[in-house]
């Protein structure tokens, strides 16, 4: 569920263009009319903009936010304003080139995001960095978390509905096994994670707490200090409980000594056209507190109202 606000009647992509070219004229920029515009269009609105812009003012419109905007609003502006597949490859590429294990960006990206979704970030980061995806992963990874990530990000699952539960019971068995044997590299339980649909997946997880009394995430948290478990665990919860991972992230990131605007920007970007709404109840069930208000608490300027924006809060409400 998406927490974008899109008014009923939206000005024309001229007359958007128009406006923003204003808020960089003269002394100073008008940052309260860039989020006014840019924070309540979504995703094709945006594209329509960003063309209607460059053709009639000669320069992307990235290009302008860059030159006149700075420090963490100006990463949230850009990165927003992007494309959703061209945003996903240009934070894959960010992950790569300085690659942390404990860096859950690729991991986000491979399992959040739907099949066809998958398929578009690779396109958009074959165009834009003239390689594969694959082939910078395999560049700069390793060993077992290599033999995770590649089928991750290549996968291609079936969207529907359709569950076959003797395979979940089946599978669910295998992940055991191959937990109970610290085996977590096995290439079953990978081809199992990497490859089968998050409706399937939701049956297999389901017959595991049936079959064997603990979920798979608690039997997998005694070893999740190692790193390639780490990313395993959060694999998993991108794939079934995402707007509980999501939650998580934005927790850490605000409750920790100092503020991590990065991971903090990342989501809300990346979300707010997606399930952001379920990640703000979460947070709420989680913290009792909303996410606006935790959001408010921890941020300030033009970077908190963008972020509030997008995460739908209304201060005049």
């Amino acid at each position: 569920m998406s927490t974008l606000s899109v008014p009923a009647d939206v000005p024309s992509p001229a007359e958007d263009a128009e406006r923003l070219y204003q808020a960089f004229s003269g002394w100073g920029t008008n940052e309260g009319q860039i989020v006014s515009i840019l924070a309540h269009r979504n995703a094709e609105q945006r594209r329509v903009i960003r063309k209607v812009y460059a053709e009639t003012y000669g320069e992307d419109l990235l290009k302008s936010l860059d030159k006149e905007l700075s420090q963490e609003f100006e990463k949230l502006v850009l990165l927003w304003t992007l494309d959703p597949a061209e945003r996903d490859a240009l934070l894959a590429n960010e992950a790569v080139r300085k690659w942390n294990p404990r860096d859950r960006v690729l991991i986000e990206i491979a399992c959040a995001r739907s099949s066809t979704e998958l398929i578009l970030v690779r396109q958009a980061y074959h165009v834009r960095y003239k390689k594969s995806l694959e082939e910078d992963v395999a560049c700069h990874t390793t060993g077992d978390i290599r033999k995770l990530l590649l089928p991750l990000l290549t996968a291609y699952r079936y969207e529907g509905t359709e569950v076959n539960m003797v395979l979940a019971k089946s599978e669910a068995k295998i992940l055991h096994e191959n937990i109970s044997d610290k085996a977590y590299n096995h290439e079953d339980l990978i081809r199992i994670i990497s490859t089968r649909s998050k409706t399937q997946l939701a049956a297999t997880f389901n017959h595991y707490i049936d079959l064997f009394e603990n979920p798979i995430l608690k039997d997998l948290e005694p070893e999740a200090e190692d790193e390639y478990v780490s990313l395993l665990v959060a694999a998993i919860q991108c794939l079934s409980l995402p707007e509980e991972y999501f939650e998580k992230v934005i927790r850490l990131a605000i409750n920790k000594l100092g503020t991590d605007e990065e991971a903090l920007t990342r989501v809300v970007a990346t979300r707010a056209e997606v399930d952001l709404r379920k990640v703000s109840e979460a947070y709420y069930r989680r913290n009792s507190v909303s996410l606006a208000h935790a959001v408010a608490s921890d941020t300030s300027g033009d970077y908190q109202a963008m972020l509030l924006a997008l995460i739908g809060h209304d201060p005049s409400c």
